[in-house]
């Protein structure tokens, strides 16, 4: 027994030491355990223990503005009274409609335009939520095997049957919505379509004050709901009919409940917008939406693991986008717009055809458009009365045969190929090839013997079509001989000379969507067709394309690039004041033309005397030889294709010139389409009387002590302008 007891006291420190060693290793692993929850996973159990999220949201701000070059506001911001919802992660779809209903107490949604934003697919859904029993009822067991029977997972299978219901839902079923019950529905669709966390605007046009009002003192009940202050574009000078000076060039801004483009949303969103951002759509708006957006404000929603808003912390302040001044000369604009509707409005009497006018306006030196305008006669597709709508837009969109107006080109391109030298006499008389009609000048029995200077300026059909026979290889005329000429050899040299001077190619403009014209990958069906390329009665271009080309004969041979956007300036809050500026266009020259300068003056010449000699074509109608005009006129024989069917054969009038033709400042194109008479003289007239209007304005604004100097003017070669 002793030896019992003395062999438990020999093991009782063993057992005691293995007990230790048992506890040190539980202990060891328990401080192992906790080192890895704290330091590898602390801060997610952190997250979970606070059961907090913070997730960023950004804030629309206004849009810079944007002026014209005097720093008269064109385009502002508009403040608005706004209701906005924002969707928490965890309110349930039913807790939404009720909120919805509340809203529909409180606020007017009924316009028109709110029902006709309501969908077939948003009325079924509505049914299904307001009518849940009998919804479930238009699934049949029968249904339901077929579909089991497919062995769908769950998600496919609710899917199923979803739009099993909504396919059995009747119209009479979706047109039983009451009044009330429908405005319930826009505000619904509306909160349901917004981010979660991001404010959606419910209603930001005409909120009255009553309604934001009640709607403030009802805010403790409606969960989410908010009352701000939102803005809307203001585009300034526009009529009560929407129109305005420029209004078609200055392009749309997208709504808060259009959000972004589909065609371009992907984009945008890697970019970082949100889905019902407000961005430029069209034109300015569009081209320059990176500078008018401004910097949005963002704010961190501190949310609970529900979703729940517990915080809200500003993160970054907005700060409105910057602003824009174009080139253009409102005031200047508007007069020309003026002259236009009434010449216009004049020449359509007895002239069913005549539908538009065209106007660019170009500093030949800078490429800065002074003006673009443009009006067209519209029906409305409603009201079937007629109506005068901004047609800016047109002047580089839309083209047509522009007739004698391209002559000087012809003969510079007849210089750079050696067909014709500078003074060269030719013969004009009818000309009769075998097989085609007469080809011959305006006066119909000829000019005779005349020089090129001679031909710009009475505009000789046939000192062209001579020039266009050498050039493609045809030296001498024969009555009643063929036309042999390499036709395809000579359409694509003058093609590519006349691309010199901006005609048939795009200008480079600041704007989407600019057009180059018709013609330039066609080879003529016959060799009779070069000639009337000559003459401008083949190919068409834009008044944009003629104000660029004319610009680029007038400066010594440069083809500048137009913009309409002159500076980018910082926002300011003064309204009268323009902020500093950020980024200034300075002129941009596309290429030279390779021509000597000798024979672009001796060209010059030639426009001279074509408004200041008494034989000029443009002798009689532009009267205001005070300002030192240059220019070339225009007809064009074509075929209709307006809005108004059949294709007759009518004319295009035009014009293009330069003032002071010593020293130019100011370069225009006038297109008047679709005249059933050659002789009018509306596109001279119109003309004369902008050329009055600009040289006007500049003495007004030289007497009143006003800076009128164009900065950043070309210098008289390649090298000094950056060409390319």
């Amino acid at each position: 027994m002793n030896t019992v007891k003395k062999k438990k006291k020999e093991n009782t420190p063993l057992r005691i030491n293995i007990l230790f060693f048992i506890v040190f290793l539980l202990f060891s692993t328990l401080i192992l355990r906790l080192g890895m929850l704290q330091i590898v996973f602390g801060e997610n159990y952190q997250r979970e223990i606070d059961q907090k999220e913070i997730v960023p949201v950004n804030s629309s701000v206004p849009r810079g503005k944007i002026f014209d070059t005097n720093g008269k506001l064109v385009v502002g911001n508009q403040p608005l009274k706004a209701i906005t919802y924002t969707r928490s992660g965890s309110v349930t779809q039913d807790e939404m409609l009720d909120i919805a209903a509340k809203l529909a107490d409180l606020i007017s949604k009924e316009s028109e335009d709110d029902f006709k934003a309501i969908t077939k697919r948003d009325r079924q859904d509505f049914w299904i939520i307001k009518h849940p029993k009998l919804a479930i009822a238009k699934i049949t067991n029968k249904d339901k095997e077929r579909l089991q029977k497919k062995e769908l997972e769950k998600k496919e299978y609710d899917k199923e049957i979803y739009d099993l219901t909504r396919e059995r839902i009747t119209e009479e079923e979706l047109n039983s919505f009451s009044q009330k019950e429908l405005e319930v529905l826009a505000i619904f669709r509306e909160m349901a379509s917004g981010t979660a966390l991001s404010p959606h605007i419910i209603k930001n046009k005409d909120v009255t004050d009553e309604e934001y009002a009640v709607v403030s003192e009802h805010l403790d009940s409606l969960p989410g709901v908010d009352t701000t202050t939102d803005w809307d574009r203001d585009y300034v000078l526009k009529n009560a009919d929407g129109n305005g000076p420029l209004s078609s060039v200055l392009g749309k801004v997208t709504s808060a409940k259009e959000g972004l483009p589909k065609d371009s949303l992907d984009y945008l969103l890697a970019k970082g917008y949100s889905r019902n951002d407000r961005v430029g759509k069209s034109y300015i708006e569009q081209q320059y939406d990176d500078v008018l957006q401004g910097q949005k404000e963002t704010v961190k929603n501190i949310t609970d693991k529900s979703g729940n808003v517990l915080e809200t912390q500003i993160f970054q302040e907005g700060k409105r986008g910057n602003d824009l001044v174009l080139s253009v000369d409102i005031e200047l604009q508007q007069k020309i717009d003026e002259i236009i509707q009434d010449k216009l409005g004049k020449a359509r009497v007895g002239q069913p055809y005549i539908d538009r006018t065209l106007v660019s306006v170009m500093n030949p030196k800078t490429g800065e458009m002074l003006a673009m305008s443009g009006k067209q006669y519209v029906v409305d597709n409603e009201t079937k009365k007629t109506e005068v709508r901004d047609f800016a837009l047109g002047n580089m969109t839309t083209s047509y045969s522009m007739g004698s107006v391209v002559k000087a080109a012809t003969v510079l391109t007849g210089y750079q190929t050696g067909a014709i030298v500078p003074g060269q006499s030719l013969y004009d008389q009818p000309l009769k090839f075998k097989g085609t009609q007469v080809k011959k000048s305006w006066n119909t029995v000829g000019f005779g013997s005349i020089n090129d200077l001679y031909a710009l300026k009475r505009s000789s059909n046939v000192y062209m079509f001579l020039t266009a026979m050498k050039l493609g290889g045809q030296q001498t005329y024969v009555p009643n001989g063929p036309l042999s000429i390499d036709k395809v050899a000579a359409i694509n040299t003058f093609r590519k000379n006349f691309a010199q001077f901006g005609l048939g190619v795009r200008t480079g403009i600041d704007l989407p969507g600019e057009q180059t014209g018709y013609g330039g990958g066609q080879i003529p069906p016959d060799a009779g067709k070069v000639l009337d390329y000559a003459i401008g009665q083949y190919d068409t271009y834009t008044p944009l394309q003629l104000v660029q080309y004319i610009s680029t004969i007038a400066n010594g041979g440069f083809r500048v690039q137009p913009h309409l956007v002159k500076e980018i300036r910082k926002p300011t809050n003064k309204a009268d004041e323009l902020g500093p500026i950020l980024e200034e266009m300075k002129p941009t020259v596309l290429n030279k033309i390779d021509m000597k300068d000798s024979w672009i003056n001796h060209v010059q010449e030639g426009l001279r005397l074509v408004v200041n000699d008494p034989q000029g074509t443009g002798y009689g109608s532009i009267k205001n030889k005070q300002y030192k005009i240059a220019g070339k006129t225009g007809t064009a024989q074509a075929l209709y294709d307006g809005p108004l069917g059949g294709h007759p054969m009518l004319w295009n009038v035009t014009f293009v010139g330069y003032a002071p033709y010593d020293n130019p400042e100011i370069a225009v194109s006038v297109v008047v389409p679709w005249s059933t008479t050659d002789q009018t003289h509306t596109n001279l007239e119109i003309a004369d009387e902008i050329f009055k209007a600009y040289f006007d304005l500049k003495k007004a604004r030289l007497n009143q002590g006003e800076d009128t100097t164009q900065n950043g003017e070309i210098n008289n070669s390649a090298e000094g302008n950056g060409a390319q």
